[in-house]
């Protein structure tokens, strides 16, 4: 018989407690809304809340205008579509992509006149095995120190309040003190496609998991749940593993996409879909978490090791970013030709006729 393992600290197993489960919001799509660094047009392009700045992989031969354009963020229309080997195509690769998505303001749904996450995927046409990954811009980050940004996405140091939260927490895409978890749910607008969802979570550890969902025929808003099926009650009969706390940190997930699988057998061509949120149900990995003496500020481990990993990161999505950044500065944005004939020039011709 298979047991979950429970993550529980050693004060925990000493002191006989046991865990209580909570639900949480993994990541609301709703907060995403675009509201800061504005295009030329005065419209904004970034979330304020998730916005990163890249610039610093750009070097020094750019100048300070440029740089100050080179931000990304978990709005909506910044996530990505990277689809399989087999479902890739010129035409694919241009037309699958995210957009947020207004939802009509008379909806019989609580989120009515508010934005969700928008994606069209193009599968092949022909019988063949396919998937697409809806990922957002840059991973997650487990220990980003939250802060406000100033109107042009330059984050600001952190206020008193500010202090000891995490940018990525409270449905950005970050649940901490997580141990087994229970349930899993997705709210998402189906379309009646016959395709299969699977939501993407990552721990502590780096180790990506996949849960399926189920499939997306259905039309309408709907609420696709995964049950653990090697989810426990009895505590007595779970397996226990007793971890270090410091400095491995409180266990947590972070989102880290869906995957949109098609069938050979299925029909090809466009997949349309829409995603509110993503919760999940999960038993405490830690009753309190509060300390006595705060380790962190006294050695730093976690903040290093944080650092080096955000400073890679960066770099990583950073040259990306910055790729993308000349490429659209190169892009054509002519329309049609330069007449090289007067415009009347065949007007008089036909007179003369």
């Amino acid at each position: 018989m298979k047991r979950t393992f429970m993550l529980i600290t050693a004060a925990m197993f000493l002191a006989g407690s046991f865990a209580f489960a909570k639900e949480s919001t993994l990541i609301d799509f709703t907060q995403l809304v675009a509201d800061t660094v504005v295009d030329e047009n005065g419209n904004p392009t970034q979330n304020s809340r998730t916005v990163m700045d890249y610039a610093r992989a750009a070097g020094s031969s750019y100048t300070s205008d440029q740089k100050s354009l080179m931000k990304t963020s978990l709005a909506l229309p910044q996530w990505e579509v990277k689809l399989n080997a087999s479902a890739q195509s010129v035409q694919s690769l241009a037309l699958s992509r995210t957009v947020a998505a207004p939802v009509n303001q008379n909806a019989d749904v609580p989120f009515a006149g508010q934005n969700v996450l928008g994606v069209r995927v193009l599968f092949p046409a022909w019988a063949h095995n396919a998937s697409a990954k809806i990922v957002p811009p840059y991973e997650i980050l487990g220990y980003e120190p939250l802060a406000d940004v100033d109107e042009n996405g330059n984050r600001l140091a952190p206020t008193d309040e500010q202090k000891g939260k995490y940018l990525f927490e409270d449905g950005y895409g970050l649940v901490r003190n997580v141990g087994t978890i229970k349930s899993i749910a997705v709210t998402t607008l189906g379309e009646n496609y016959p395709h299969k969802l699977y939501v993407l979570l990552k721990d502590i550890d780096g180790v990506e998991r996949r849960y399926y969902m189920g499939n997306l025929q259905f039309d309408g808003w709907k609420t696709l749940i995964w049950n653990n099926p090697d989810y426990i009650a009895e505590v007595r009969a779970r397996e226990i593993r007793v971890y270090p706390i410091y400095p491995r940190g409180l266990p947590y997930v972070k989102f880290t996409g869906f995957q949109i699988t098609r069938d050979a057998a299925d029909i090809g061509n466009n997949y349309v879909g829409y995603f509110k949120d993503v919760k999940v149900i999960y038993d405490l990995a830690v009753l309190t978490t509060d300390r006595d003496i705060n380790e962190e500020d006294l050695w730093g481990i976690v903040t290093k090791e944080e650092n080096d990993r955000k400073n890679l990161q960066m770099s990583r999505f950073g040259n990306r970013q910055v790729d993308r950044f000349l490429e659209k500065a190169k892009e054509a944005n002519e329309e049609t030709f330069t007449p090289s004939l007067n415009e009347n020039a065949s007007s008089q011709q036909d007179n003369v006729r």
